[in-house]
C-alpha cells in the first residue's frame, strides 16, 4: 500500500510531481487531505472550501501571486498551482512561508482542463469502496499501481483505456522519450501515432494475444524513433477493458515478461471496480439530485449530502434540440443515449471547475445541474449564464445542445420551481433552431407561455376558427397564399415593403392579397384585438 496520505498534496506530488508538476515552495498543509480543485477566477468572489487546491490560470507577476496566497492563507487553501517557470521572488516566498500555501510550477504545454481533470482523479483515489486493498494496492489508486508494475520491470508504464486515453502513469518517464511526454500532457495517445499503430495492426494484435505485443519504434518527427514499446492488454473475461504500456530500450526477461502478465489482472480488478464504483456513484448522485429537485420530503435531506443545503441554488437545464432528437422517444435510441450521458459528465465536470459544492446528474433525457448562488438573484442567474455559455462553447456546435436557467431556489421547497422554470426555458430552446443556445426562463418568458397554451389546444382538440380558419379552408380551395400574406404582415408591424420581401412578391400584390384577406376572412385589419386574435392563433394552432 501507498504510504502516502490519502487525497493530500504529498500523494498529488507524488503521482504527478517530476512530469507535471513540481514543488516551488512547501506549504503547512501538505499533508491536510484536499478539499477540492478549485480554478482562480479574479473577476468572481467565490469562497473556495477549506484545504482548496487553486489552480491560478493566468497569473505570471510575482506580486499577483503573492497577493493572492495572502489570501488563500485566510482561507486556509493548501497550495496555489501557476504556470511554469515561476521566476525567483522574495515577495512570493515570504507569501508563502506567511500564508502556509504551496506553490507549484504547472509544467508547460500541460492542459489546464486535463490537469484539473487528473488532479481531481487522483485526490478521488479509494473513495470507491472504503479502504479495501486488490493485489496490496489501495483500491482504484491506478497511479500507485502504475509505480508497482514499473518497479517490476524497470520500465516507465502507463495504463490506458481501450481509447487510448491515459488513465495513470507511473515515475521516471524521462527515460521515456518525447512522444511519451506528449501523450501524458494530452491524457491521450496522439492521433498521429495512433494511426500509426492501427496502420501497423498493433491495437489488433495486442486485443487478440492473452500476453506481451512488442511494439517497434515509431518515427516521431524530428525527434527521430521512439523508444520501443510492450503493451499487454487487461481483460475482464473475453472484455479486453484496457492496456498497459512500458517503454523498454530492450526486450524483457521472461520473469519480467511474467511479471507483466500478472500485473494486468490485477490492473482488470482495479479498473472494475472503479467501473462499478463510477456506476454505483453516478445512480447515487441522480437519486440525490432528483430527490432535492422534486421539493418533497427528503429534499432538505439530499440537499445536505450534496453540500448545497446552506445555499441558494440556481438550476440549469442541459438537453438536445428537437432537431437533433427528431421525435425519438427518451432512451430508445443508443446513440444518442450515449452522447447524452458523456455530455451530461462533461457538464458536471465543468460545474464542479466553476463551483466545487456543485452537483449534476443526468435524469431521463435531461442534464440537471445545481450550482450554489453565493450572490443575489439578478448576479446569480447572471453568473449561470455565464458559465452555460462558457460549457457550450468548450463543447462547440456539433453535439446541438442548449441549456436552460431556472430562477434561484432559496430553499428546498423552492428548488421544485426553480425546476420547472429550467425546464421551461430548455422547451422553448429545444423548440428553436436560431443560434441562442442558453436562456433563463425571464428570457423566453411570453415563449414559454405559448407553449404551454399549445400543450393545451393539443390535449383539447381545438382548431382555428373565425378568420383564421376561413383563410385557411379558402387557402385549401384555391391554392392560395392568404394565411401567409397574413402572417408576414403581422410579423412586419404593418411595414408592407417588409412584408412582400418576407414572402418574396412585389408590393402591389401583396397589397391585393392583403384586401382579399380582409375580404374573405372578414377580419379588420385597423383593430387591435383582431390582429393580436389572429396572431395568437397563428402562433397557438397554425392550420394544418
Amino acid at each position: 500500500m501507498n504510504a502516502h496520505p490519502h487525497g493530500s498534496l504529498v500523494r498529488v506530488l507524488h503521482n504527478l510531481g517530476g512530469t507535471l508538476l513540481d514543488a516551488v515552495h512547501g506549504g503547512a498543509r501538505d499533508s491536510a487531505a484536499i478539499g477540492g480543485i478549485v480554478i482562480h477566477d479574479p473577476v468572481e468572489d467565490s469562497v473556495p472550501p477549506a484545504h482548496a487546491l487553486v489552480l491560478g490560470v493566468g497569473l505570471r507577476e510575482p506580486e499577483e501571486i503573492a497577493r493572492l496566497l495572502g489570501e488563500l492563507g485566510r482561507r486556509r487553501a493548501v497550495a496555489l498551482v501557476v504556470r511554469a517557470p515561476v521566476t525567483p521572488d522574495a515577495r512570493v516566498k515570504t507569501a508563502a512561508e506567511e500564508s502556509g500555501v504551496g506553490v507549484l510550477g504547472l509544467t508547460p504545454g500541460a492542459s489546464w482542463v486535463q490537469v484539473a481533470a487528473m488532479l481531481r482523479a487522483v485526490v478521488a483515489e479509494g473513495d470507491v469502496g472504503g479502504p479495501d486493498t486488490l493485489g496490496g494496492t489501495l483500491s482504484g489508486d491506478l497511479f500507485a499501481l502504475a509505480n508497482a508494475i514499473a518497479a517490476l520491470i524497470d520500465a516507465p508504464v502507463t495504463i490506458e483505456d481501450r481509447h487510448s486515453r491515459v488513465l495513470a502513469f507511473s515515475g521516471q518517464q524521462h527515460k521515456a522519450d518525447a512522444s511519451r511526454t506528449e501523450t501524458i500532457l494530452g491524457r491521450q495517445v496522439p492521433e498521429r501515432f495512433s494511426r500509426m499503430l492501427r496502420s501497423r495492426g498493433v491495437f489488433r494484435d495486442l486485443y487478440r494475444s492473452d500476453g506481451p505485443v512488442d511494439v517497434p519504434p515509431l518515427q516521431n518527427g524530428s525527434d527521430g524513433p521512439t523508444v520501443p514499446r510492450v503493451a499487454i492488454a487487461v481483460r475482464a473475461g473475453d472484455e479486453a477493458i484496457g492496456s498497459i504500456w512500458a517503454a523498454v530500450r530492450e526486450p524483457l526477461s521472461p520473469e519480467r515478461s511474467q511479471a507483466l502478465r500478472d500485473s494486468a489482472k490485477v490492473v482488470a480488478l482495479h479498473l472494475l471496480r472503479l467501473r462499478a464504483g463510477a456506476d454505483v456513484e453516478r445512480r447515487l448522485r441522480a437519486d440525490l439530485v432528483s430527490t432535492a429537485l422534486e421539493g418533497r420530503a427528503g429534499a432538505r435531506e439530499a440537499l445536505s449530502r450534496l453540500g448545497l443545503a446552506d445555499h441558494p441554488v440556481v438550476v440549469l437545464a442541459l438537453g438536445l434540440r428537437d432537431s437533433v432528437r427528431g421525435g425519438v422517444p427518451s432512451g430508445a435510441d443508443a446513440g444518442l443515449t450515449t452522447e447524452r450521458e458523456h455530455l451530461a459528465d462533461a457538464f458536471a465536470m465543468h460545474l464542479g471547475a466553476v463551483h466545487p459544492h456543485s452537483a449534476a446528474a443526468l435524469l431521463g433525457d435531461t442534464a440537471y445541474g445545481l450550482v450554489p448562488a453565493v450572490q443575489d438573484r439578478d448576479a446569480g442567474e447572471e453568473r449561470a449564464v455565464r458559465t452555460a455559455t462558457d460549457f457550450l462553447d468548450r463543447v462547440g456546435t456539433r453535439t446541438a445542445a442548449v441549456i436552460g436557467i431556472g430562477p434561484i431556489g432559496g430553499d428546498a421547497g423552492g428548488l421544485a420551481q426553480a425546476r420547472s422554470g429550467a425546464d421551461r426555458a430548455l422547451r422553448v430552446l429545444r423548440a428553436q433552431s436560431g443560434e441562442r443556445r442558453v436562456a433563463r426562463l425571464a428570457d423566453v418568458h411570453v415563449e414559454a407561455l405559448l407553449c404551454e397554451l399549445r400543450d393545451i389546444v393539443a390535449v383539447r382538440g381545438d382548431e382555428p376558427t373565425g378568420p383564421i380558419a376561413r383563410l385557411a379552408a379558402y387557402d385549401e380551395r384555391r391554392g392560395a397564399n392568404l394565411i401567409e400574406t397574413l402572417g408576414a404582415w403581422l410579423d412586419a408591424f404593418g411595414d408592407i415593403s417588409a412584408a412582400a420581401a418576407a414572402v418574396h412578391v412585389h408590393p402591389n400584390t401583396f397589397r391585393y392579397r392583403l384586401n382579399r384577406l380582409a375580404e374573405v376572412g372578414g377580419i379588420d385589419l385597423d383593430d387591435p384585438e383582431a390582429r393580436f386574435a389572429a396572431m395568437l392563433q397563428l402562433r397557438v394552432m397554425p392550420p394544418r
